[in-house]
């Protein structure tokens, strides 16, 4: 599970888009969040996380009072979420999650993507099966016995939990994203996540070699240059 992690987030950097488009993506977030659940953070336990998440991240504060400004507001825009699969360049899978106010548009959209990197767009379903929809917390430690018992203690479906390189790994089902973060905090106060995130990870992996190296990267770039992209999620892996 190490291996495949550390392959994605690699992955992911070299696909990383630009300062604006993180910022566009996080502010869309947050937007969506807070409409949904509030804008106080004390009492939005999602909205919390994915504030100090986005503060990770760098984003300046102004980006995130934006956006919760504009979700105290009556009215404005009704994001929802989207999730669309296929085969990539090279014959890898991949998701691409969205947040879209028109299905059609981000639809004609990343079907123009593509089409262009003369990749296949499925149907629902066609893909998402080979991946485990999890909550992931990824921090130091060497130890994973006291962890596991403590999430135990609480109650935690635990999913996987592995340590590796002086990082332990935690995999839960989403639904227990609160629970976990909760229990580990409980244990360790001052515990500094390196990931914490609901996201997909694939149960295969899948070589990208040669010329495809480039096209693929060519068509995750197009992908994140999609305003309503947010994440995109794949099980190629890459030589080196």
């Amino acid at each position: 599970m190490g291996r495949a992690f550390q392959n994605r987030k690699e992955s992911m950097a070299k696909t990383a888009a630009a300062k604006t488009k993180v910022y566009s993506k996080y502010g869309r977030e947050i937007y969506v969040t807070a409409k949904a659940g509030g804008t106080d953070p004390s009492g939005n336990l999602a909205l919390r996380s994915l504030i100090d998440r986005a503060k990770k991240d760098q984003v300046p504060t102004h980006v995130i009072d934006k956006a919760l400004d504009k979700a105290s507001g009556a009215g404005g825009e009704d994001f929802q979420p989207a999730l669309y699969e296929g085969i990539a360049p090279g014959g890898a899978m991949v998701l691409i999650s969205a947040l879209t106010d028109n299905n059609n548009r981000t639809f004609g959209e990343i079907r123009g993507v593509f089409s262009k990197c003369k990749a296949k767009l499925g149907s629902q379903g066609s893909v998402s099966h080979m991946f485990d929809h999890r909550a992931m917390f990824v921090f130091a430690g060497d130890d994973e016995e006291p962890i596991l018992e403590a999430l135990m203690e609480a109650d935690v479906d635990v999913s996987d939990i592995d340590c590796e390189d002086g990082m332990i790994t935690v995999l839960v089902p989403p639904t227990e994203f609160f629970k976990t973060k909760t229990a580990l905090n409980e244990l360790n106060g001052e515990i500094d996540f390196e990931v914490e995130e609901i996201t997909y990870l694939p149960t295969t992996e899948h070589p990208i070699e040669g010329d495809d190296v480039e096209q693929f990267e060519r068509f995750a770039g197009l992908l994140n240059d999609l305003e309503d992209v947010q994440e995109i999620y794949h099980n190629g892996t890459f030589p080196g």
